[in-house]
């Protein structure tokens, strides 16, 4: 039998709108995209026919409208798979929780989910200006130590060859992203793998005025194959969303605008214009039947 979730655990505004994103269930469509910065978010809604609803508190901006004729939302998280991890509850919540009663809805839905995000390069072959698609996330963070879920054997395979590779103290964890949004969404771009490192500079290699306890962490990544499985490219959500995604029940496929190639150490100049490009060539592919 489902349990009452207590008020500590599932905290719900006084408007009855979810703690940090602010928002209702009738606020949210069945079909989210997902950025990381708040201001993309209107260059996604300014596509739309129609917006009808706005919010934002805190790192999470919400616009919620029409793209030729089909609702969905567009929302900002913030970086890191910390957020994504309140981000992905909380929307699950939103559809899957009776506020009133707090009791889980004996009807599962599930959302369509699409990150559309930057990221880095670490094949010379995927070079800055690519858009990719992510069929696996591999997190080198430890969101999923805090969680228990199933893993394919290739999955194991791939988080005990990274955790051997760079020495680490706990095994990376790899999860398959929708095979049902990879085949709507990710038609015509690059299919990779993505690695989802816990920070921007020491995690990836970079060094400021800290060195990296890695500093060849990117060749090293980039190096290591099982059959034709490869990793491609990197940046700081795409396993979060994939693991919560599989715990709870929902369709998640994370797209990569590639800014940066770090094996060639190229650095595309019109960044912003490849990112627009996929949000544009994202929402024509969703609203294809």
């Amino acid at each position: 039998m489902n349990k009452r979730i207590p008020e500590s655990e599932l905290i719900i505004n006084s408007d009855g709108s979810i703690y940090h994103l602010n928002l209702k269930p009738e606020h949210l469509a069945s079909i989210v995209i997902a950025v990381g910065d708040p201001d993309r978010v209107k260059k996604i809604s300014q596509h739309f026919d129609s917006i009808e609803f706005e919010i934002a508190k805190r790192e999470f901006v919400t616009h919620t409208g029409y793209y030729k004729g089909k609702r969905m939302t567009a929302i900002s998280t913030g970086m890191g798979t910390d957020n994504i991890e309140i981000f992905m509850t909380e929307l699950d919540a939103l559809v899957n929780v009776d506020f009133k009663t707090r009791l889980p809805k004996e009807n599962h839905t599930s959302l369509d989910i699409i990150r559309i995000g930057t990221s880095g390069s670490m094949q010379k072959d995927i070079p800055a200006g690519s858009l990719l698609a992510s069929a696996y996330g591999i997190g080198l963070d430890t969101l999923m130590a805090f969680y228990h879920t199933n893993y394919s054997d290739l999955e194991q395979k791939i988080g005990a060859i990274i955790q051997k590779e760079l020495n680490l103290s706990f095994t990376p964890y790899c999860i398959q992203g929708s095979k049902k949004l990879l085949k709507k969404v990710g038609e015509g771009l690059f299919i990779g793998n993505t690695v989802t490192c816990p920070g921007f500079f020491g995690p990836q290699g970079r060094e400021v005025r800290i060195k990296p306890a890695i500093p060849d962490i990117i060749e090293k990544l980039s190096n290591i194959s099982l059959d034709d499985f490869r990793l491609t490219n990197f940046e700081m959500e795409t396993a979060g969303y994939y693991a919560m995604g599989r715990l709870l029940g929902h369709e998640v496929m994370s797209l990569n605008a590639i800014i940066a190639n770090r094996i060639t150490h190229e650095f595309a100049n019109n960044a912003y214009d490849i990112v627009d490009d996929l949000i544009i060539q994202t929402l024509d592919n969703i609203v294809q039947d």
